[in-house]
């Protein structure tokens, strides 16, 4: 999960601020009786418990034993998907579990490290401190092997939280403890000894499998309370499992390689298909799909950049998956990695007319990519800082392509939306998740086409922006449709990713 054990230990000591009220043995007690060591009674038949097993690689969780965390997945949806790198954030735990608990990215919540410097929890607390001031009357619960996650992540108003000193054992029984015999309406657990075995022997070692095969027993053993409890078949369990990053082959993480940004959401429950599977939910969804779940209405003045899993719909761009490329031209990328295309989806066109020929054939032009192939481009150039897209997106990369000989000329490609039909409206929103990065000679540009007019700009982008846009457009009278190009050139700069367009009026 972060550094060495003693360094580990020491900050986790002088971290603890935090009120934390132990679990202690107790009379079994119906859910519904009251509160049970110091765990005020819950009040709501939607439950949500969501599951951290800190360190563990979603390849090396499918090859090792774990059958209560496949059981999950067999009933359920599990989604794959990639984290951010520096400049970011490090691939660490203390970003990793903040983003997990607040529904936000590092640029948001500020948290690059495992000292929490610099953390913005005031501006986006934690997914039990929301629930807490939505209804004060919620029963939130937080147990956590790394101590940090109850004295700096959900550092909150949780009505219990428990720092185990990383002991996965009592977590596991502590949690137990309280969801068979108590009445919490949203609990996150954190274990530890995954990301330990990381560390010790590394992501593909035997000790490392075997950890997980630990963990998931102590998984088993908290799922099999919540089934154990007496108001179980009239309640409503969401039951979510996530990671906060991987492990290289040797052990240790905190860099961009593929193996290290790893990650994974498991959700099971009424909604998730058994077995399903998908690639365009993130560890920053968590947070959010608690706090629906809960009844806790969101707020767009959050700023939340995750979304409830089921409100996240595919785009445009996600229906090339299918059809996507192997590499042509690049080297770093593994030829059994099938990532891109220049075909755009139904609707959607490309206009390269001002394109030189030559250069990178991945990258001449805007292309269709998806994460796992274009950052392995080459590492190290802020491409792991494109969360914000999901699944498939789209993508102008005059950096990677001017790395082949070419004619005469810059990188110049417009990438050119379907019409929308807007008869009668007179405003509307074009609204999508952009990563403007600049590294020399660079523009982009949003305009928007009515009807078959000129183009006319909406918005120019010349320095970096890493972000979620919703750009007012204001329709002229009698227009029928409107249309949107995004031009971008380029001489040796960076990129520009395009992902979730919509146009609302």
């Amino acid at each position: 999960m972060r550094i060495a054990r003693p360094v580990r230990t020491a900050l986790a000591a002088a971290a603890v601020t935090a009120t934390l009220l132990p679990a202690v043995a107790g009379t079994p007690a119906s859910a519904a009786t009251g509160p049970y060591n110091g765990l005020p009674n819950g009040t709501k038949s939607a439950k949500t418990l969501v599951i951290g097993i800190d360190g563990t690689r979603y390849d090396k969780l499918l090859t090792a034993d774990a059958p209560n965390v496949k059981a999950l997945m067999a009933g359920g949806m599990t989604a794959t998907s990639n984290l951010y790198a520096n400049p970011l954030a490090p691939t660490l735990s203390g970003p990793g579990w903040s983003t997990i608990g607040t529904g936000v990215w590092p640029d948001k919540h500020k948290v690059v490290d495992n000292t929490f410097a610099g953390a913005r929890f005031d501006l986006y607390p934690d997914f039990a401190g929301r629930l807490e001031s939505a209804d004060p009357a919620t029963s939130t619960l937080v147990i956590g092997s790394w101590n940090p996650i109850t004295a700096n992540v959900f550092n909150g108003s949780a009505d219990v939280r428990i720092a185990e000193s990383e002991n996965d054992v009592k977590t596991a029984s502590d949690a137990a403890d309280y969801l068979a015999h108590g009445n919490p309406d949203a609990t996150f657990l954190h274990f530890d000894e995954v990301d330990e075995a990381g560390h010790n022997y590394g992501g593909a070692s035997t000790q490392y499998l075997a950890a997980i095969h630990s963990v998931d027993g102590l998984v088993g053993q908290v799922v099999n309370a919540v089934k154990s409890r007496p108001t179980y078949a009239s309640e409503d369990w969401t039951i979510l499992v996530t990671t906060d990053h991987g492990h290289t082959d040797a052990g240790g993480h905190g860099g961009n390689s593929a193996n290290e940004r790893q990650t994974f959401v498991v959700a099971n429950g009424a909604g998730y298909a058994a077995g399903s599977t998908r690639k365009d939910v993130k560890p920053v969804d968590i947070a959010p799909t608690v706090l629906k779940h809960e009844g806790a209405a969101i707020d767009p003045a959050w700023g939340l950049d995750g979304k409830p899993i089921d409100e996240i719909t595919p785009d445009a761009f996600d229906a090339l998956r299918p059809s996507l490329q192997s590499r042509v031209d690049e080297t770093g990328i593994a030829t059994t990695v099938k990532g891109f295309t220049h075909t755009p989806p139904t609707g959607w066109t490309v206009d390269n007319s001002r394109m030189p020929s030559g250069g990178v054939t991945e990258w001449r032009g805007w292309a269709f990519a998806t994460d796992e192939f274009w950052t392995a481009a080459q590492l190290g150039q802020s491409r792991e800082t494109n969360v914000r897209a999901r699944n498939v997106f789209a993508v102008a990369d005059s950096d990677e392509w001017d790395d082949k000989a070419h004619g005469t000329g810059q990188f110049d490609s417009t990438l050119i939306s379907p019409k929308y039909a807007v008869s009668g409206a007179g405003s509307g929103v074009l609204s999508f998740a952009g990563n403007y990065k600049v590294d020399g000679p660079q523009t982009g540009d949003v305009y928007v086409v009515f009807d078959n007019g000129t183009p006319q700009p909406v918005k120019s982008y010349r320095s970096d922006l890493n972000s979620f846009e919703k750009l007012p457009v204001t329709i002229p009278a009698g227009t029928s449709t409107v249309q949107f190009q995004f031009r971008y050139t380029g001489t040796n700069s960076a990129f520009w990713t395009v992902d979730q367009v919509a146009f609302t009026s």
